[in-house]
């Protein structure tokens, strides 16, 4: 064979080695939600259903739920929770009387998928009697949607016209335990909720190590006694088979290498079956995929039988490229899904055998010392490394090879910190305070956030305006901005934007700022890159994607124009419906319509207005600098500002840090503005300090003593 039999070294069943041995496991995936294996598809809709283990449960389900407020089930993948449950609770009556029965789901394609199924078990038109609602995309009907998924931030937003949650007699918050940001903060609104409704149930659904958390925490019984609980525990079994682990013989020291000669040696070696890679982010995936399809051409010309087909995992892919890995192949065709961590928690991809673990997650981290939310790359935790593996043992007994030694895996953290303690707070805090708590510092969380990232969010939030020295919501900006589906950041600049006389322009730079991955990456870089350069500006990437936008709507939205220009068709056509619904904000809020006339300047103080607390100054070693800690940054490798003369400021919309930390979104200002636009953020100036009861750590009114000064 021309290509190269893998060089790694794993341990097999029955072989002898001092300190490593093989591992065999059920571990079950207890993150990821059912959606897209079924074994049953062959008969009725009916039998598929009583064909799922939850089937069993479904009146000891419905008699809790008559007995206690609130239901933990311990639900493994498979079981078919996510998509049973809610038709129960449908079929019991729980829907009677114009009632909506709710069901949250951490990401949106969970959300949309899992209500598809539901819709389709039930012969139902999606958005009628079964509808979803995520960020910008709301499939339902207030007078006929009866099961209605959505994810946790949309019901959050929810609660500010409708506090108490009236229209809902259930709430199943599933996949509880993946404990995202709003996840957690949604479990905080509910208890409160609960203690005024106590017609109002509620169902956690969660992974096994944390439903004596999720009870303990629900439990209104101060009595005691254990007859006076108002939460119940309730296990349902999955179906799963038993999984071989193997780890490597010594460290890797290129996972992105070793992934790809793992998969050729198992193409080579074993039986049939699919494969699931788990690698970090895009770029990897990319990298990998390029990789192996080079190595299969090559298998290809010497003669192979078996064939591969590979194709790329991740969240910003363009939907029908990520329907793709559900597809059946042939039976000369080994399918080679190479994804990130979005295989582990929110989709199931049938006929996977072969399970290969890079032991590395990409997550958002807040360090509230700096001020800087980054994506970084981190070791995963044991919890997650017990999700993978379990994604190989579905449809029969399978194997996953972890590139990583015991060793290594024995000193893997137990559990993923809570993005709740790894967040920037202020979109949460902004929320709960339009939700009437004004004291967050006392707000009942799953597990409380660091004080200084709550301190942090306040001081953001003060510097945009959104709250008042007292800590208090503004009116209106601080109103406003709680309104709009994004960051608070985002939110000022819009509304700044009638000011600066450029609302038309803004409107559209915050909707494509909303997308991932405008331009697509095809095999031909060079010509790719060439056609990017055609949209480029030297002021950066808020007016390329102004100049993006604008040319996709001069050729009539034309898919043809998109694919000679290698840009996402689907991804433009989703920034015109996120453009129209953040101009109709813009309305509500008589924000004028303006234009800047072709004059970039107001676009990018307008920007500036928004994102000030996001600037760098150019530094002498050619990197440049945060204002407030004088962290070193670079330009990311995707801006049209990577390679050009660097301007001497910038503002950016996140940090990624792989090898580096790098800035994203990124576009050249005067130093002029900042202290013009947010004097009160890079200006010294007393400041009386109002310390109330509520709010010994409300700081921000000290910024002036934290915050870095012009130099």
């Amino acid at each position: 064979m021309a290509a190269p039999h893998s060089t790694m070294k794993f341990w097999k069943p029955g072989s002898e080695a001092p300190g490593v041995c093989e591992e065999r496991d059920l571990c079950t995936d207890t993150a990821g939600s059912p959606i897209i294996y079924n074994p049953h598809t062959a008969l009725s809709i009916e039998k598929q259903r009583q064909r799922l283990p939850v089937f069993k449960h479904r009146n000891n389900i419905l008699y809790l739920l008559e007995s206690f407020q609130t239901v933990v089930i311990v639900g493994e993948t498979g079981s078919g929770k996510s998509t049973q449950i809610p038709q129960y609770l449908l079929e019991a009556g729980w829907a009677a009387d114009g009632k909506v029965i709710g069901v949250t789901q951490p990401r949106r394609v969970a959300a949309t998928s899992v209500a598809g199924r539901v819709a389709e078990e039930r012969g139902a038109y999606l958005g009628h009697e079964v509808g979803y609602s995520i960020r910008f995309d709301d499939c339902s009907d207030p007078h006929a949607t009866r099961i209605k998924f959505l994810t946790d931030g949309m019901l959050v937003r929810e609660m500010m016209s409708d506090p108490l949650l009236k229209k809902y007699s259930v709430i199943m918050l599933d996949e509880a335990h993946e404990r995202t940001l709003y996840t957690d903060i949604t479990i905080g609104l509910l208890k409160k909720i609960q203690k005024k409704r106590r017609d109002l149930r509620l169902i956690v659904a969660s992974a096994t190590l944390d439903a004596k958390k999720f009870h303990d925490f629900f439990d209104l019984n101060e009595s005691g006694d254990p007859n006076k609980d108002t939460c119940a525990i309730l296990t349902v079994e999955g179906r799963t088979f038993p999984v071989d682990i193997f780890y490597t013989v010594s460290p890797v020291p290129d996972y992105v290498k070793a992934t790809v000669e793992t998969v050729m040696k198992i193409h080579e070696t074993e039986d049939d079956g699919d494969v699931l890679a788990f690698l970090t982010g895009q770029e990897e995936v990319e990298k990998v995929v390029s990789m192996l399809q080079e190595q299969a051409r090559t298998l290809s010309r010497y003669g192979m039988k078996k064939h591969l087909c590979v194709l790329p995992m991740y969240a910003g892919l363009p939907y029908n490229e990520q329907m793709r890995v559900f597809e059946r192949m042939p039976p000369t065709v080994r399918k080679v899904v190479v994804a990130t961590n979005i295989a582990e928690t929110s989709i199931t991809i049938n006929g996977v055998v072969f399970v290969i673990d890079c032991a590395f997650v990409k997550l958002r981290a807040y360090n509230p010392r700096t001020a800087i939310e980054s994506l970084i790359v981190t070791p995963i935790s044991k919890a997650s490394a017990c999700q993978r593996a379990g994604r190989a043992g579905r449809n029969r007994a399978g194997k996953c090879f972890r590139l990583y030694t015991e060793e290594d895996f024995e000193k893997l953290p137990e559990s993923t910190v809570p993005e709740m303690q790894r967040s920037n707070l202020a979109p949460v805090i902004l929320q709960l305070k339009a939700l009437g708590i004004d004291n967050v510092l006392r707000f009942s969380f799953l597990s409380p956030p660091p004080a200084q990232s709550m301190v942090q969010a306040l001081e953001l939030l003060y510097a945009l305006g959104g709250l008042d020295q007292y800590g208090r919501l503004t009116d209106p900006m601080g109103v406003r901005m709680a309104e709009f589906p994004l960051s608070p950041m985002f939110a000022k600049m819009l509304l700044e934007s009638g000011n600066f006389g450029c609302s038309k322009e803004i409107v559209t730079i915050a909707a494509m700022m909303q997308i991932q991955n405008i331009f697509v990456a095809p095999h031909n870089q060079k010509k790719s890159a060439r056609e990017r350069r055609k949209f480029a500006v030297a002021e950066g990437d808020h007016l390329t994607m102004l100049n993006v936008y604008e040319a996709f709507i001069k050729h009539q939205k034309s898919s043809q124009w998109c694919q000679d220009h290698f840009l996402n068709y689907k991804g433009l056509l989703r920034a015109v419906a996120v453009r129209e619904q953040l101009r109709h904000l813009l309305n509500k809020f008589k924000v004028p319509r303006t234009s800047s006339e072709g004059d970039p300047d107001v676009i990018l103080r307008c920007i500036v207005s928004g994102f000030f607390a996001n600037a760098a100054r150019m530094h002498h070693s050619g990197s440049y600098r945060t204002l407030r800690d004088d962290r070193e940054l670079f330009i990311h490798p995707d801006s049209v500002l990577y390679g050009e003369k660097p301007p001497k400021w910038v503002v950016f919309n996140e940090v990624v840090q792989t090898s580096k930390y790098y800035m994203r979104d990124v576009t050249a200002v005067e130093s002029s503005w900042l202290v013009e636009l947010a004097p009160h953020f890079y200006k010294q100036a007393k400041v009386r300090r109002n310390i109330s009861s509520d709010y010994e750590l409300f700081s921000c009114l000290a910024c002036a003593n934290k915050c870095a000064h012009l130099k």
